[in-house]
Order: C-alpha cells, then sequence, then structure tokens
C-alpha cells in the first residue's frame, strides 16, 4: 500500500472484514466501530462502494430483492484483506512510536495549541 486509506474508507474495510453488510448494515457497522465518530450517509458510502469495488477492495457477495427494493451485500476481497492488515501495522506503529515519545519525553514540554489558520499538521 503506497498511500494512508482515508478513515472512511479504513472504517468501510473494517466494517466488512466481518460477515458481508449491505449498505445500512455498513453504514451502522461504521458508526458502531467508530463509536459514533464517524457517521456516512448512503450517498457519501454508495459512491465509496464503487470506488472500492473498482478498486478490487471489496466484491458483491449477494442480492436479494427486500421489500421491491434490490438490496446488495459486500465483503472485503483478499486485496482488501492485505490492504487493511497492512493499513492496520502501519496505524499501530504510528501509535506505538508516539506513546513511546509521550512515555519518554526527553525534555520538559508543554502542550502545542493549534495554530489559528490551517489546524494541526
Amino acid at each position: 500500500m503506497d498511500t494512508p486509506l482515508r478513515e472512511p474508507t479504513f472504517w468501510i474495510l473494517t466494517a466488512l472484514a466481518g460477515p458481508a453488510l449491505h449498505g445500512y448494515g455498513i453504514i451502522r457497522e461504521v458508526a458502531a466501530l467508530s463509536a459514533g465518530r464517524l457517521s456516512m450517509r448512503p450517498g457519501t458510502l454508495y459512491g465509496a462502494l464503487d470506488r472500492l469495488v473498482d478498486a478490487g477492495l471489496i466484491e458483491t457477495d449477494r442480492e436479494e430483492v427486500v421489500d421491491g427494493r434490490l438490496r446488495r451485500y459486500y465483503r472485503l476481497s483478499d486485496t482488501g484483506r492485505a490492504t487493511l492488515a497492512g493499513e492496520t501495522e502501519r496505524l499501530r506503529r504510528n501509535v506505538e512510536a508516539a506513546t513511546a515519545r509521550l512515555g519518554n519525553p526527553t525534555r520538559a514540554t508543554r502542550p502545542i495549541a493549534p495554530r489559528a489558520v490551517g489546524g494541526l499538521a
């Protein structure tokens, strides 16, 4: 994996690391896994799902008709599973480095306030 995953992509792949889910199931699972920090709208989700299918990270598991509407279930592909595992390892190393630095300050420091323009880099 060359670039880090965007947070919504990370959570969608994480949700699909379990059983196959349909769109609304993915929305609920992402909200639960992110402890409510990420709330996806259907339009945003379905655009992301199309991109992830095109990228080979997820695939259609099955389709069914419910109340006259097509319900498509998605699952993580082998490529998606490897991508998620790589991103998880990258994030783990980042957390490990930050945790070590916070627990082992080399000099007395005080918290840095965010810049007024541009936020934190």
